[in-house]
């Protein structure tokens, strides 16, 4: 009768009462009739475990004591309804009663019958979280509990190697894979897997090591346990090591997947070997191993990162000729490297063989083009591409304006840099820094201080802060003009906004008040500065050889 009264104290809903009301027996009775209900292999509790919780009633200060093993019943009778399991744990948490061991072992057998994955781990992160002390158990008391099942202990710890994985607990997520081992249970090879991966992506261990560990557990390995063997080794450069071990793959019956052939290709790649990358990948292709995009993508960029263009060129048309599509990425990488080395023509040939593929071209693309024509010398047919591309509806970033814009202000056509900032500004695309500096440095470039002058207070007014490259164009510029007293104030500018001057700040000026014939003020400038260096001197000498010339 006492029980019933503690019970009836705590405020259960009554949708659960169905579930409970059948323990409202004497502990002894409880003891026989959960062996009945529910076997010592399922929801094992000992006798002296059967004791009461208490927490006191915020509102009136009473006692209220509920049963941890009664709790753990309704959850055995709650083993069908996983949602109504749900909501008795957190009524169970938010009226402060204090799960133990068992009741969080009874939960934790609900959610894994129904392979709730999500709130398994939201539990165990709990768990993980609490200091011992609070929970009155340790994590492995838990597997004590739970190791009556080795479906639910397993199933557990794949989550728990999860949950100890993302914060960088890797010595306990080790720990808990041989807790399974000394109970005389095989870990699942994806808890493996995940642990290795991660462990050697973090540089924790070597990844032979961790490898033969995980060989000797007697798990039977799969294709992607020896990818994440292979990628390491390739990362390490240890290509004979990488080697034995696809060898080792094949021997023990073990068929290659496309990761594990990227794999090894990519790391070959990324080590500057992309002629044996490339043997490789038609290696494994004469093998009828899959070979997907990423192993061709990973052949084309080692050979374009190695300047090996003609290469790349010809994967590209092997993949063609083998059925698989190049995307964006592959096109991009080709265009870059062709434009890197200066042949346009072979860039714009790719990009409207690409186009004509079908495949919409970006703004990292086209920038390559135009900063190409650029660095070329080819000015104006830069910004004439720029309105070609501009007038076919292609989306333009700030970052190909700004090549325009830059390019308009060395042709000295300032207006038209105008125009295409308002346009940017009309476009809703936001002005920066570069794009101010650009025409801040076309206005110099022309000796039109006044109109510098004022776009350097409109972007300040935009809010818009200029960096040490916009002092340094206009010191640059004021310094050529022989206006040394607004060059210095802009010098002292610099330094009050937290800006710290660097060699090209001083060299700027050396040389600009030089080339204007201010030769005593860049002396004088020159001896105010504490780290003079060798570079100051050369500033100096180029500036009155300049002078000279002029």
């Amino acid at each position: 009768m006492a029980s019933s009264q503690h019970l009836a104290l705590f405020p259960i809903p009554k949708y659960y009462q169905k579930f409970i009301t059948r323990v409202q027996l004497s502990r002894f009775n409880y003891a026989s009739a959960l062996a009945q209900l529910s076997p010592a292999a399922q929801y094992p509790i000992s006798e002296e475990q059967a004791v009461y919780t208490y927490r006191k009633d915020c509102a009136d200060g009473r006692f209220i004591d509920l049963n941890a093993s009664r709790v753990v019943e309704s959850f055995y009778n709650l083993k069908s309804d996983p949602n109504l399991a749900c909501s008795f744990f957190t009524q169970l948490k938010e009226s402060c009663f204090q799960h133990n061991v068992d009741t969080y072992a009874a939960f934790i057998r609900v959610l894994c019958r129904w392979r709730l994955d999500r709130k398994l781990l939201s539990l165990l992160s709990e768990i993980v979280g609490s200091k011992e002390s609070d929970l009155g158990f340790d994590i492995t008391a838990l597997f004590e509990v739970l190791s009556v099942n080795s479906g639910v202990l397993i199933w557990v710890l794949d989550m728990l190697v999860k949950e100890y994985v993302s914060v960088g607990m890797f010595d306990d997520a080790i720990d808990a894979l041989f807790q399974l081992k000394r109970r005389g249970f095989v870990p699942r090879i994806m808890s493996c897997n995940f642990l290795m991966n991660r462990l050697i992506e973090d540089g924790k261990v070597d990844p032979l090591a961790i490898y033969g560990h995980v060989k000797m557990s007697g798990l039977n390995l799969n294709d992607y346990t020896y990818g994440i063997l292979l990628k390491a080794l390739c990362k390490k450069g240890n290509f004979e090591e990488a080697r034995d071990a696809f060898r080792e793959m094949v021997e023990v019956g073990v068929h290659p997947n496309a990761f594990t052939c990227s794999t090894y290709i990519e790391g070959l790649c990324s080590h500057k070997r992309s002629d044996l990358g490339y043997e490789a990948l038609r290696a494994f292709r004469a093998a009828n191993w899959p070979i997907d995009t990423f192993a061709y993508t990973a052949v084309i960029h080692g050979f374009c990162s190695e300047m090996k263009l003609k290469g790349a060129v010809e994967v590209l048309f092997d993949m063609v000729n083998e059925g698989v599509a190049p995307d964006v990425y592959i096109y991009g990488a080709l265009i870059h490297a062709c434009c890197k080395a200066r042949n346009l023509l072979q860039a714009l040939t790719l990009h409207d063989d690409m186009v004509s593929n079908g495949i919409k071209t970006n703004c990292v693309i086209l920038s390559s083009i135009l900063q190409c024509m650029c660095e070329m010398g080819m000015v104006s047919e830069a910004v004439d591409q720029f309105k070609e591309f501009r007038d076919s509806g292609i989306f333009l970033d700030k970052v190909l304006y700004n090549i325009v814009v830059d390019a308009l202000c060395k042709l000295g056509k300032l207006e038209e840099a105008m125009e295409l900032l308002n346009e940017m500004e009309g476009r809703h695309v936001s002005l920066d820094v570069v794009n101010y500096t650009s025409l801040i440095d076309g206005y110099c470039l022309q000796g039109k201080l006044a109109d510098a002058k004022n776009i350097f207070h409109k972007m300040k007014e935009k809010g818009v802060e200029p960096d040490i490259i916009t002092y340094n164009v206009l010191v640059g510029g004021f310094s050529r003009n022989g206006l040394a007293e607004d060059t210095l104030e802009l010098f002292d500018c610099m330094e009050t906004q937290g800006l710290k001057p660097n060699s090209t700040t001083h060299n700027r000026i050396i040389e600009g008040l030089c080339m204007a014939g201010k030769l005593k003020e860049a002396e004088a400038f020159l001896k105010t500065l504490e780290d003079k260096c060798l570079e100051n001197y050369s500033a100096m000498v180029d500036g009155c050889c300049k002078a000279i010339l002029w």
